[in-house]
């Protein structure tokens, strides 16, 4: 991950479809579902302490954002309406995760299938 990577020069969030919208300084833009975010948090709970201590998250299809607050010049708390605000969100982790949006999705929906949970669709249809 490169943390050289420049400040978004927009962060907007879309509450009523899930949504938030990310730009670069470079013209890339990514749309990140809220579900795709919580489950990609960058916290200890999700990711673990060490390698191969990632946990699967399930459940999220219908969580939102309550607000994304600013800390320092380098990332986002982004504060879930499930409760979790635990995990900066640098300016570079948010670039990876819309560049790898598709293929981290697809691994996330084969993870969930391994398991045997069940998606349930929210209203509005598949976040990715």
């Amino acid at each position: 991950m490169d943390e050289n990577v420049p400040a978004p020069t927009e962060i907007r969030l879309r509450k009523k479809s899930r949504v938030l919208e990310v730009a670069y300084p470079d013209g890339t833009s990514y749309e990140l579902p809220c579900e795709y975010l919580r489950v990609f948090s960058p916290s200890a709970e999700v990711r673990g302490h060490g390698p191969n201590q990632a946990v699967l998250v399930v459940g999220k299809e219908s969580v939102g954002i309550r607000a994304v607050d600013p800390v320092g010049h380098y990332a986002v708390r982004l504060t879930f309406d499930d409760g979790h605000d635990s995990g900066l969100f640098s300016w570079a982790y948010l670039k990876e995760l819309g560049e790898n949006r598709d293929a981290n999705w697809s691994d996330y929906l084969a993870k969930l299938d391994a398991a045997g949970y069940q998606r349930k669709e929210p209203a509005g249809g598949d976040p990715v």
